[in-house]
């Protein structure tokens, strides 16, 4: 011990902590049968998925129905900007739009994928033995 300045610098290792987090999307835009039931929803009852889909991400639920008045979704894009952000997937405005526009049920699919694969918790399981 020295008891020159009297003042002990004590550093705690920091824990690690692995992540399996990735920012980019956990499916494709036409992996819509990963999810079938999310998958027949859309295609028989595309307004009803798409509100149902806007409210789990905490939107107003009839907002989506707004898109059927323009040839450029905006709900559409503006919700998959929205869950890029909240998620750190890294893509870009532009390839919303042509994913909004070019193939909207297939998006709305997605982000409804993406918001499930994303809130399944992480479960840690401590096999030491003492």
């Amino acid at each position: 011990m020295s008891t020159n300045t009297g003042k002990f610098v004590v550093t705690q290792p920091k824990p690690y902590t692995a992540t399996t987090i990735s920012n980019e999307w956990s499916s494709g835009i036409c992996d819509c049968f990963q999810d079938l039931p999310g998958c027949c929803l859309a295609f028989w009852c595309l307004p009803c998925f798409v509100c149902k889909t806007s409210h789990e991400a905490g939107e107003c639920l009839c907002l989506p129905l707004l898109d059927a008045f323009g040839c450029i979704p905006p709900i559409t894009i503006s919700l998959r900007v929205s869950v890029r952000q909240r998620y750190g997937i890294e893509d870009t405005v532009c390839s919303d739009c042509v994913q909004g526009c070019c193939c909207g049920p297939c998006t709305w699919c997605q982000i409804s994928r993406e918001m499930k694969n994303r809130s399944v918790p992480v479960t840690f399981i401590n096999t030491m033995s003492r």
